[in-house]
């Protein structure tokens, strides 16, 4: 196999995807399974079905009897029809957060409906390939256009072809949704599986880097299984990564050194591995560190190395900050199925 490589399977009959950098799993996606309710990206016609005083919010009815909780709803009125889109997976007994502002996304551009205009992501620095890409979407996207197109950084490895058809598919598929005259809860866009979240998300170009088959073979299930457990096997000191029914709860420990400088050095590299160790096994929600002790000084040293790698991480991720106790506080999108209640290996 080649460095960078997809591997496209399935687990207990759900399909999975790895992407794996010279033989190491960097990022993994799992098809959910049917007691999870809606995946993330998913459009449905919902009905308002109860206001939640307080909070500014309302609930909302979806398909097969399950509930959404949608935020910033000022104006709207019980027993009205709505759109909306699943955001990410809820808490264990909660609704399912959803949005009202729809998007439709694609490898290289997503669009939005309810924001107009163009515009190119800060990571395409060729003034050559923007140009390519503009007028691509100028000569061939109706003047007109009720919705707002953002190029994705992807997109400078997509030829003009697949670009152009991609966004004309989006565009198709958004006014269909929007001119939708129906009235009763419906699904109407259902949310992408593992195998097309990778081929759209994951930075692979070359057909050759793309396989069908072969976890078994190439050490992905036993990767995995090392990811059920809450002890990370890499590194300095000792981590462990606990989810519970409220948070995920990260616990560092200095292991055998007894340096002075031993509680820096452990957290720093908790700041490198973390975003990875999250992201592999799909963590969300409120994430509290624990920290090997160190000096109040040195807490702007961590900060900058947290900062760092959460800032290439595709999870969005909030760098809370500090507790009064000293603990470190991260909230992160649920947009992943948990490791631990989606594998049975």
């Amino acid at each position: 196999m080649t460095d960078n490589t997809i591997i496209l399977d399935e687990i207990d009959g759900r399909k999975a995807a790895a992407f794996v950098v010279a033989g190491q799993l960097e990022d993994f996606f799992l098809t959910s399974p049917d007691s999870f309710g809606l995946v993330p990206g998913t459009i449905c016609r919902g009905i308002i079905d109860q206001f939640v005083k307080g909070q500014g919010g309302v609930f909302v009815k979806l398909p097969d009897g399950l509930r959404g909780f949608l935020r910033n709803s000022k104006g709207s009125r019980l027993g009205e029809k709505i759109l909306i889109q699943v955001t990410s997976y809820p808490d264990e007994g909660k609704a399912i957060p959803v949005t009202d502002r729809i998007i439709f996304k694609g490898r290289g551009v997503i669009i939005t409906p309810y924001a107009k205009g163009i515009n190119v992501s800060r990571q395409i620095k060729s003034d050559e390939e923007k140009l390519r890409i503009l007028d691509i979407i100028n000569d061939n996207v109706p003047e007109d256009l009720a919705s707002g197109i953002i190029v994705r950084s992807m997109a400078i490895n997509l030829d003009d072809n697949t670009l152009l058809e991609e966004t004309k598919a989006l565009i198709h598929l958004s006014e269909k949704v929007l001119s939708d005259k129906g009235t009763g809860i419906e699904l109407l866009v259902q949310g992408e599986n593992a195998h097309a979240l990778a081929l759209r998300e994951w930075p692979i170009f070359k057909k050759s880097q793309i396989f069908t088959g072969g976890f078994e073979e190439n050490g992905i299930l036993d990767q995995l299984t090392e990811l059920i457990d809450t002890r990370v096997n890499i590194g300095l000191g000792s981590i462990f990564i606990e989810p519970t029914r409220a948070l995920v709860a990260v616990d560092v420990n200095t292991g055998n050194d007894f340096s002075p400088a031993a509680g820096l050095k452990a957290n720093l590299h908790l700041a490198r591995v973390l975003p990875r160790q999250l992201r592999l096994r799909g963590l969300g929600g409120q994430i509290t560190l624990d920290l090997a002790p160190m000096a109040k000084k040195d807490r702007k040293q961590f900060e900058l190395a947290i900062a760092k790698s959460f800032k290439t991480d595709p999870v969005e991720s909030t760098l809370v900050g500090w507790t009064p106790l000293g603990h470190y506080e991260i909230q992160r999108k649920r947009e992943r199925v948990p490791l631990r209640l989606g594998l049975k290996l």
